[in-house]
């Protein structure tokens, strides 16, 4: 299916007011460029800042980003017209996922109506016919008390007894209502694909959605100064079967999207613009199947800084920065294949996650054996970046 890769609906609605920072590779160079999005069109920045994790840990980002003239590669729309992977001309500039050196991590179970998906899938046992019969158990037995409820409270603990006594006690339910966030390592450094490419599913499952969620950006201190747009790929069959695949349903070929930009915390954008969020999901099969969807980051039970500071700490230093997915509300319910199947991906789906001040993320699904390979490594981008005399 054609990919909608243009200045309407990739940018931000307030357009390039803001700092909006991305990568793009420049075949004339072999390599990866930092690059500043504005109105006159996209610049290379790397002689200032060689990786954006450089720009992420100066003093302060966007005003680093903005003092930088930099080199004039390209007019945005061309370059995203050449960001579609199935028509890309390899000779011309094209869009990245927007980081680099920065560590991939994920929140999980971090909405009620989440946790009670990933309780459904545990109690289905990654069987989606079961999921049905499940949601009604689950649904019965904890009504609507789990939204109002504040993780690791003395009320949480109240409903963890009598859900314990009721025998629905959940290893979801104890990062959903506990003391403690998930956190975990969605993907590898410089693994994540951008907008406009492809984004895997393993091919053995049968039971996957996306995952549309805001991504922050947090430096090696744990300071947050941006954000973009993800998508944390579920494979509900996977994880359904045992939390142990975790790394198997979350970390493969393609199966992490970030984009299209990062944009940077400055007067236009700040923390509170991320709290007050709202992320739209719409997916369009080849089969005429649409799926819309919306995730409203201000029914999020853990804040954002307090989700980084689980994550980067005393107890854990990055020290190249990292980046965080927030977790999502959305979990489709609505049936594709058959009744009381629920939604799973088909080849070709393209999934859409848009907020108004993030931009939209725009991939197509095919199966990671499909999807392109990952072969730019660290030692890659070192090697080039050195031969640019950029390091």
């Amino acid at each position: 299916m054609t990919l909608q890769l243009d200045l309407t609906s990739t940018l931000p609605t307030d357009s390039t007011s803001g700092t909006l920072v991305g990568r793009v590779w420049r075949p004339d160079v072999a390599g990866p460029s930092v690059v500043a999005i504005r109105h006159e069109g996209v610049f290379d920045i790397s002689r200032a800042f060689p990786t954006m994790r450089d720009l992420c840990e100066a003093d302060d980002p966007a005003a680093g980003a903005a003092a930088v003239k930099g080199e004039r590669i390209g007019d945005l729309a061309a370059i995203l017209a050449n960001t579609d992977e199935s028509k890309r001309d390899t000779g011309k500039p094209w869009l990245l996922a927007p980081i680099d050196l920065q560590a991939v991590k994920a929140a999980g179970v971090t909405f009620a109506i989440s946790l009670l998906e990933r309780v459904i899938e545990e109690q289905a046992r990654g069987v989606p016919e079961r999921a049905a019969a499940a949601r009604a158990v689950v649904e019965s037995a904890l009504g609507g008390a789990v939204e109002k409820i504040k993780p690791g409270s003395p009320q949480a603990m109240e409903l963890k007894k009598v859900l314990q006594a009721k025998g629905l006690w959940s290893q979801y339910l104890e990062v959903g209502i506990g003391p403690d966030a998930e956190i975990f390592t969605k993907s590898q450094v410089l693994a994540a694909v951008g907008t406009g490419m492809s984004i895997g599913v393993l091919a053995s499952s049968t039971w996957n959605n996306p995952e549309p969620e805001v991504v922050v950006v947090a430096t090696s201190k744990g300071k947050i100064v941006g954000a973009s747009l993800g998508n944390d790929v579920n494979l509900r069959d996977v994880e359904g079967r045992s939390a142990l695949l975790l790394s198997k349903a979350k970390d493969n070929n393609a199966s992490t999207a970030i984009g299209p930009f990062i944009r940077l915390f400055d007067k236009t954008f700040s923390l509170d613009d991320v709290r007050r969020t709202q992320v739209r999901l719409n997916v369009t099969g080849t089969d005429g199947f649409t799926l819309d969807g919306s995730s409203d980051v201000g029914k999020i039970s853990r804040d954002p800084e307090d989700l980084v500071s689980s994550m980067i700490g005393r107890h854990h230093q990055y020290p190249d920065g990292a980046v965080l997915f927030l977790g999502t509300m959305f979990a489709p319910v609505k049936d594709r294949d058959a009744p009381g199947m629920g939604f799973t991906h088909h080849p070709g789906d393209v999934v859409t996650i848009a907020a108004d001040k993030l931009g939209a993320l725009v991939n197509v699904v095919t199966t990671s054996d499909k999807a392109p390979e990952w072969t730019f490594g660290v030692g890659d981008l070192m090697r080039n970046l050195a031969k640019r005399g950029l390091l």
